[in-house]
């Protein structure tokens, strides 16, 4: 699908970057059923409604923590790395552009002055969650 790219080790899914001139004329969700975060663009026309709703508690078991990160401004460069902390794939996200961050290992430098919203599983426990490693490709 252009202007969306599926970054993969092997069979693995390490990251999804969808870029921001991305439009689809149709809800299309573009995850699979076994992620553990559901990405998709919902489109509506003009007076389309959102049925007012709420959501019921439904308990779920996840292993892991994805995040999705949306680039409100500026510019970075993305690091993906395999489970082995092997160096995957490079590449340069801006303004617009959503990163799904699936499995796997990764780093940012920001190239420009950057703010990114951020959605991951939470609450947020500390440090404790990360598992920190250098770049063993530098």
């Amino acid at each position: 699908m252009e202007g969306i790219e599926w970054i993969k080790a092997g069979e693995q899914t390490l990251a999804v970057i969808i870029r921001a001139g991305v439009e689809f004329p149709q809800t299309t969700f573009i995850t699979p059923p076994e992620f553990t975060q559901q990405g998709g663009f919902v489109v509506y026309p003009k007076g389309g409604q959102v049925a007012t709703h709420s959501h019921r508690p439904i308990e779920r078991h996840l292993t892991g923590t994805a995040e999705t990160l949306f680039i409100r401004k500026g510019k970075a460069l993305l690091k993906l790395y395999d489970d082995r902390h092997k160096l995957v794939a490079e590449r340069t996200i801006a303004t617009g552009d959503i990163l799904m961050l699936v499995s796997g290992g990764h780093g940012l430098t920001m190239l420009e002055d950057t703010v990114l919203f951020e959605i991951k599983q939470g609450p947020y426990t500390g440090l404790d969650e990360k598992e920190r490693f250098d770049d063993p490709s530098q």
